[in-house]
Order: structure tokens, then C-alpha cells, then sequence
């Protein structure tokens, strides 16, 4: 009868660590897929600050061109034309 109550036990036990062992690889398949999310997510990121740094480079130059652009009507509108 006692060995009977321990192959019960042993097969309790296997059956356990069975599920555990189970429940580890869903956990480690879990983690690979959120570390490829995050390796996904990180390159979208570089990929959109790089874009906004293009475009903030872009607004400058924009904008000093723009600048000259005013600065060279003022000075036009502060020169009197020769038929003055």
C-alpha cells in the first residue's frame, strides 16, 4: 500500500512539474515576443526622431531664409531709389 501512495505522489509530482515546466516555456516564448515588440518599438521611435530632427533642421534653414528674405526688403525699403 505505501508504495502505491508514493507512485501516486511521484505522479502528482510529474504531473506538476510537467505544468511547470509548461508554463516556464510560454513564459520564456511571452518574453521573446515582448522583446522583439520593444526592439520593434524602439526602432519606430529612432525612425520618428530622426524625422522630427530633419524637420526642425528644415524649419531653420525655412526660417532663415525667410529672415534674409525680410532683411533684404528693409534694406531695399530703406534705400532711396535713384529717381528720388
Amino acid at each position: 500500500m505505501e508504495t502505491d501512495e508514493v507512485m501516486h505522489q511521484l505522479d502528482t509530482l510529474q504531473e506538476k512539474v510537467e505544468h511547470l515546466i509548461e508554463q516556464c516555456q510560454a513564459l520564456q516564448r511571452n518574453n521573446t515576443d515582448l522583446q522583439a515588440k520593444v526592439q520593434q518599438l524602439e526602432s519606430e521611435l529612432d525612425q520618428k526622431t530622426e524625422a522630427e530632427n530633419q524637420f526642425l533642421q528644415q524649419k531653420t534653414q525655412i526660417r532663415s531664409r525667410i529672415d534674409d528674405l525680410l532683411a533684404k526688403l528693409n534694406n531695399a525699403a530703406e534705400t532711396p531709389s535713384p529717381e528720388e
